[in-house]
């Protein structure tokens, strides 16, 4: 397979506005459409949450329509961010994502952590944990073993590194793999939605009856939100690929907007089929977690709670495989800024991927999924990805401000209000995740913090000429 290096170019704050606003991406090909974008981005959003949180969410607070409520404040939230994050993406179409927003606006250290957050917990650890929960339903659809035996974490594996050589071979095979597995979850939830509502056991007066808690406490609504808003994570993942989308003035914008859109339709709806089946006293009592199956059961009978099982695992394989193929392109970015070793801003000549930079990305998820150590860092690694996520859609205001003839071919409407509603929120969201958890929220700080020493020694780990 032959390889070509990537040289790193000069960086952007020697550029001026409208070197910027180009693409430095000339080395990978622009070959993803708008639809294959849309598809990465409700890939990477729907994996198992939403089939699991409302019954925590039922126990917690009690009120259908206030759940419902959250919900939609979810999806504004996530458009919002999705709004913000298309006039960076249009007017910056390179691959990374935030990593490039929060470097042109911070500076190289803020956007160093920033890369370093994304490989450790962003990609790394959502990975991992996804991988291991695909094997947990696919152990129930073929009981060949414990969730907790070596055959759980092969299955895992085997997961990762099947999707891993299909993302490495190129953009052609990961992109219909995307679409086709996009398409299947798609494709079974609005089935279950339309089957509920059309041939389901349900009943709409479950709305009306209320659970143990009527008057849930501030805490717990702070909790269910929290909740919901990493159900709605992801809904940045087209801006990881910018530097391969087509036309990414139109189809950036366009990819993001409508397809969060899309999946903020798909969750309240899904929740409305949720309560349609069974009232919230029923949603809350043990086993919480299978919300999914207990509807399924509810509405058409014992036989489809193994049906449920295999759309989870079709809704989880498309969540692992948008993150194997957006993850490793932060990580190339960064090497081609020489704060990551630069082998890894490599690309297959053929397949126009970061191979290297995926590689490296399932390596460190094996190890993850080997130790089982991710499920702490999952725990406390929302923290970490909401302040980062809110220092992107600050640089909306700061290259506003400080780079005002930057091309920008999508400006987000009613600016300032957009920026700052979600800056504002994820303020509030990480401000009381410190106080209700504080473990957390310090084992989060310490996370970040652990790359300050491989960016101090970036001079002599990365920037190093190729021997041939």
């Amino acid at each position: 397979m032959e390889i070509r290096e990537i040289h790193v170019k000069p960086t952007m704050r020697a550029m001026s506005d409208s070197q910027a606003g180009a693409s430095r991406d000339a080395e990978i090909e622009r070959r993803i459409g708008g639809f294959t974008a849309a598809c990465v981005l409700v890939s990477n959003v729907i994996g198992s949450g939403i089939f699991t949180t409302t019954g925590f969410m039922a126990r917690d607070l009690g009120d259908p329509w206030l759940i419902l409520s959250l919900w939609g404040v979810g999806a504004l939230l996530a458009l919002a961010g999705a709004l913000s994050y298309s006039e960076l993406g249009a007017a910056l179409p390179e691959a990374g994502g935030e990593y490039v927003y929060i470097r042109y606006a911070y500076g190289r250290f803020v956007g160093f952590l920033s890369g370093w957050t994304s490989f450790t917990i962003g990609f790394g650890a959502a990975i991992a944990a996804a991988a291991v929960g695909f094997a947990s339903y696919l152990l129930r659809i073929f009981p060949l073993g414990s969730e907790t035996s070596i055959v759980a974490k092969l299955l895992a594996l085997g997961l990762v590194w099947t999707l891993t050589a299909v993302h490495i071979a190129g953009v052609g095979p990961g992109g219909f793999l995307q679409r086709l597995l996009t398409i299947l979850k798609v494709g079974a939830i609005l089935l279950l939605i339309v089957g509920a509502f059309v041939y389901g056991n349900g009943d709409w007066r479950n709305l009306q009856i209320p659970g143990p808690h009527t008057a849930p406490s501030f805490g717990a609504l702070f909790v269910s939100l929290v909740f919901v808003t990493y159900t709605y994570s992801g809904w940045n993942a087209a801006a990881y690929i910018a530097g391969e989308i087509k036309n990414p003035a139109w189809n950036l914008p366009r990819s993001m907007i409508w397809g969060t859109l899309f999946v903020g339709v798909i969750y309240i709806a899904l929740n409305a089929v949720y309560f349609y089946a069974l009232p919230v006293p029923a949603l809350a009592q043990e086993p919480i977690l299978p919300v999914a199956e207990k509807v399924a059961v509810a509405l058409f009978g014992p036989a489809t709670a193994r049906l449920v099982a295999v759309m989870l695992c079709i809704s989880i394989a498309g969540a692992v495989s948008a993150m194997v193929w957006t993850g490793p392109r932060v990580y190339y970015a960064m090497a081609r800024d020489g704060v990551f070793p630069r082998i890894f801003s490599e690309t297959q000549h053929k397949g126009g991927t970061p191979g290297k930079s995926i590689i490296l990305q399932s390596v460190w998820v094996t190890l993850l999924i080997v130790s089982g150590t991710f499920e702490q860092l999952v725990i406390y690694g929302g923290l970490a990805l909401n302040v980062f996520s809110a220092l992107a859609v600050s640089t909306v205001l700061v290259l506003r401000w400080r780079s005002p003839t930057l091309a920008r071919p999508y400006r987000v409407p009613l600016y300032p209000l957009v920026p700052l509603l979600y800056v504002a929120a994820s303020v509030w969201i990480v401000t009381h995740t410190a106080i209700e958890r504080p473990t957390e929220s310090l084992l989060a700080v310490a996370t970040v913090l652990a790359g300050t020493p491989f960016f101090l020694m970036k001079g002599m780990l990365f920037n190093y000429k190729k021997v041939i």
